[in-house]
């Protein structure tokens, strides 16, 4: 399940951009290939994010894998559902799944990800 009004990374997460604004998640794929999550490490409201550098961590019963920022941002906000239920990155990882919302800061970074063909192809 690839949504065509997202963009993707080469690390399978995905950005949904609103405006001056972009919330993020990590795909069906990856939800898939990790298995059940049982916990998600948030970023604070406030910090600045770079893109392609690490902003939380998401674990699951087979893995600890890393998140990757898809562009530069301030959070703005984060879904704290997931401190008490993570398994709803599995459930819905395009909806209530999302991790963080950004304030973005160089929107020239959305030219850098893949869109939901490219992505496919990648994950064929």
């Amino acid at each position: 399940m690839v949504p065509e009004n997202l963009l993707y990374t080469k690390e399978h997460e995905w950005v949904k951009v609103d405006d001056d604004s972009a919330t993020f998640g990590i795909t069906d794929y990856a939800k898939e290939k990790l298995g059940d999550i049982v916990f998600v490490e948030l970023p604070e409201v406030g910090s600045k994010i770079e893109q392609m550098k690490q902003f939380g961590v998401v674990e699951s019963v087979k893995a600890v894998s890393e998140l990757y920022a898809p562009i530069t941002g301030e959070v703005i906000e984060v879904n704290s559902e997931l401190n008490d239920n993570p398994g709803l990155v599995n459930e819905e990882p395009y909806a209530k799944g999302w991790i963080i919302k950004v304030k973005i800061l160089k929107k020239e970074e959305l030219n850098d990800l893949l869109k939901p063909e490219e992505y496919i192809k990648l994950t064929e």
